[in-house]
């Protein structure tokens, strides 16, 4: 069976970031055919738009595809899983599909709607990244604009509730795979760490809070995280139940960042990246938990690349994402050197000489 397409759900308030971060994403893609399904209400359509008109190469008009009445998981049978299916039924499938979600939306019902048969066998759930204000957040705000958001909830006739900003911001971060801390170049270093703390303290184990500008991420850091949150609904579930009926409906207000229209042209000066070799190693078991152990220590983001066990013809690849370390043996190494070759990913500052000495003892 051909393995389950990824999908990437994208979470955040409004004027958070996520439609900048899905940009610098399609922009770095590298020849990766992404899919987008984008959640709107009404007839504003704005981020459809913008993305439609990017002209970003290997960014098809028929790779954006917009849920355009509104809440996702009002309408899972009717809208979202047809969508979904008309994408994986496409002769050119996309190597990868990133659904942003509205402001107001709560992902735990979009990652669920993942289980149904119709979809289920053929698509996986990568990762729930969750995009915040970093500004907004360390001030207890949770929205740059709290007015703005308050008027998209007006506008929405389906919200049934009043569910106060900060259960629905408990909700995203209870739901989230990866929370990216945008806009930190308006924090000082202080003050970015204390709030990178909190969200971790208030985040499942495991779940990588990392800092950004402009929603510039690395590709590799962004998307392969392999999670499969779709199986894993009982550790993300609701904090606080919004609704005052059984249905699990998906909250929404419509999306628009502010200055998405202008090219930001930001490297990647706030990751690194680097490799370590080493000869072979003597147990890839053993080995596996030295680099769970080292990842834990630097707060790696991503490690990959192959070892050479003694003894065994053929390669083992490794993968890590956070302290989750996978490995199989892929290939015969042929005429290449046995050697072990580990690209290492974080955020810049990393003790590179430190990483190396432990990769490598």
């Amino acid at each position: 069976m051909p393995a389950k397409i990824p999908a990437t759900v994208v979470t955040g308030f409004l004027g958070a970031g996520k439609t900048t971060l899905i940009r610098h994403m399609l922009e770095n893609a590298n020849g990766k055919r992404i899919a987008l399904i984008i959640n709107e209400f009404g007839d504003l359509g704005v981020d459809g738009g913008i993305l439609k008109g990017c002209g970003i190469e290997g960014c098809a008009e028929d790779d954006v595809m917009e849920l355009s009445n509104g809440c996702i998981c009002c309408t899972v049978a009717e809208d979202f899983v047809p969508t979904m299916q008309k994408l994986l039924d496409r002769d050119e499938a996309p190597d990868h599909i990133v659904i942003e979600t509205s402001g107001l939306a709560l992902p735990q019902p979009l990652v669920r709607a993942f289980n149904w048969p119709e979809i289920s066998t053929r698509v996986t759930v990568d990762g729930v990244v969750t995009v915040v204000d970093g500004k907004a957040v360390s001030e207890g705000r949770f929205a740059h604009d709290v007015a703005a958001v308050d008027a998209q909830r007006a506008q929405d006739e389906n919200l049934d509730h009043e569910t106060p900003l900060s259960e629905l911001f408990a909700d995203q971060v209870a739901c989230a795979d990866m929370i990216v801390v945008n806009k930190s170049d308006l924090l000082g270093q202080a003050e970015a760490d204390t709030l990178v703390g909190k969200l971790r303290g208030d985040s499942r184990n495991g779940v990588q809070v990392v800092k950004a500008t402009m929603g510039a991420l690395p590709l590799d850091v962004l998307l392969g995280q392999g999670i499969g949150a779709e199986a894993d609904m009982q550790a993300r579930h609701e904090i606080h139940h919004h609704h005052h009926h059984d249905e699990d409906h998906d909250d929404h207000a419509h999306e628009h960042d502010h200055d998405d229209h202008h090219h930001h042209d930001h490297d990647h000066d706030a990751f690194e990246s680097f490799v370590v070799t080493r000869p072979e190693i003597s147990d890839a078991t053993a080995f596996a938990e030295q680099v769970a152990e080292v990842i834990r220590t630097h707060d790696i983001l991503r490690l990959k690349g192959f070892a050479a066990v003694a003894g065994k013809p053929m390669r083992l690849t490794l993968q890590a994402v956070g302290p989750r370390v996978d490995t199989y043996f892929d290939r015969p190494f042929g005429t290449e050197p046995r050697q072990t070759r580990l690209v290492v990913i974080g955020q810049s500052g990393l003790d590179r000489a430190a990483i190396e000495a432990a990769l490598s003892a």
